[in-house]
């Protein structure tokens, strides 16, 4: 069978994901955890157009699904397993699935695929019912590694929005891993923890945790960087990834008042700070499209708008425009470079971050708001250099006219911007790409 898209592996420096063909990949992934449950293959295909033409590589979701996935059926009435047995699989379902993984390969998209939600090892909230044990999640993970392990475009993704509270859940966790890494020795394989977590705080010793991911809070200024900074400073090294930031359009903290609601600002601010923290990618997610919310279903967290309305609010297409840019630089030989920053980068405020190559020819700072960017003089000491500002909104970019650095005044300092600095080499070599759509 041919496949569209290249295996993925890990980086030599341990920090980035790249094909089998040895070119960088950008995770840039979309929250769709209700995909599997809630839409037909025509939606789905409707969808996935959508989040390519944006710019998304990679898509998330869930097998075993977190709103009543297990009783409520699937878009063609069929639910995921006989008498809620993990050792029974409906093969009526998971046909469904089987077309979906075909199509997201033909899309060029890569799947985040979650064998279940947590709910079903660790029902906390929700709804549940707890239905595995060591044992069934062992011969669980066996089937999923066999069905799909031969598909070069799976990463997987064990959790769901949980941690394992006891020595028994824990268990369960490591014979699922286990599980699948008996029929797919390949695919690269991670932990989506509830938030606040990395992956490894809980699995930082085994040996099937390839990325360490991570959730951050539904909160506007989370301050998301100190979970990437702390991963990078772990043994052994990984690359890191925030697996669920705070979603467009959902309300702060999950207030029940549905009010505060986090914006396209709170959106590039997280993902800009997890990226020049040294991040091998980003994922978004929208509130309406987690869910795949259609106006008939329960509408959680105060969802305002169908999905397909949804897919088109700001906040995915300037993910999108964030890659472009990342993709036009030499991102993986790009690292935190906080030293290039003058000035006192007040904790308390907004942070400004900075990313840059060894020798500095290749420099990036973001800056959430302002009134300017001063850098240390002698970076431009030896060398004459150009700058540009970059929007982030709309990815337009503006060369910094007269003399350069050190100290850039924000054009606009009522919000965020990017400021690119380059020494007249990287000049020659830099070329913006056209802009996905918006």
């Amino acid at each position: 069978m041919k496949q569209h898209l290249e295996a993925l592996g890990i980086s030599k420096n341990e920090r980035y994901l790249v094909t089998s063909g040895a070119q960088p990949f950008f995770w840039l992934a979309d929250t769709a955890w209700e995909m599997l449950h809630r839409l037909d293959l025509e939606d789905t295909l409707h969808y996935f157009k959508n989040r390519k033409e944006k710019g998304f590589t990679l898509i998330q979701t869930v097998i075993l699904a977190e709103l009543d996935g297990l009783h409520s059926p699937n878009a063609s009435g069929q639910v995921p397993l006989k008498k809620l047995d993990p050792k029974q699989p409906n093969e009526a379902y998971f046909k469904h699935v089987d077309q979906v993984v075909s199509l997201a390969d033909e899309m060029g998209l890569y799947l985040g695929l979650l064998p279940t939600w947590g709910d079903k090892f660790n029902k906390k909230w929700g709804i549940g019912p707890e239905i595995f044990s060591p044992e069934n999640a062992r011969s669980y993970g066996r089937f999923l590694g066999q069905r799909y392990g031969h598909w070069n475009h799976i990463v997987w993704i064990l959790g769901g929005d949980r941690i394992p509270e006891n020595e028994h859940q824990k268990e369960i966790i490591e014979e699922m891993a286990a599980g699948i890494r008996e029929k797919d020795q390949n695919s690269l394989m991670s932990y989506h923890p509830n938030g606040g977590y990395l992956a490894s705080d809980i699995f930082g010793e085994a040996s099937w945790l390839d990325i360490d991911l991570f959730q951050s809070r539904h909160q506007k200024g989370f301050r998301e960087y100190r979970f990437t900074q702390k991963a990078r400073k772990r043994k052994p090294l990984r690359p890191v990834i925030d697996g669920e930031p705070g979603y467009e359009n959902i309300p702060n903290l999950l207030n029940k008042w549905h009010f505060q609601r986090l914006n396209p600002t709170d959106i590039r601010r997280s993902a800009y700070w997890n990226m020049l923290s040294g991040a091998a990618g980003h994922t978004y997610g929208c509130n309406e499209i987690w869910q795949m919310y259609d106006g008939s279903t329960d509408p959680k967290f105060g969802a305002q708008f169908s999905w397909k309305e949804a897919m088109d609010l700001p906040g995915s297409g300037q993910m999108g425009i964030m890659k472009s840019l990342f993709e036009s630089l030499p991102w993986q030989e790009m690292a935190p470079d906080p030293k290039v920053l003058a000035g006192i980068n007040w904790k308390l405020h907004p942070q400004k971050l900075a990313i840059a190559t060894a020798d500095r020819d290749w420099l990036l700072v973001y800056c959430p708001k302002g009134k300017k960017i001063g850098l240390k003089g002698k970076i431009f000491r030896k060398t004459k250099r150009k700058a540009y500002w970059i929007d982030p909104e709309n990815g337009q970019k503006q060369e910094v006219k007269g003399t350069c650095g050190p100290v850039f005044p924000i054009p606009d300092k009522s919000r965020d911007w990017l400021l690119l600095v380059l020494s007249p080499s990287s000049v020659e070599k830099w070329q913006y790409p056209r802009l996905p759509e918006t």
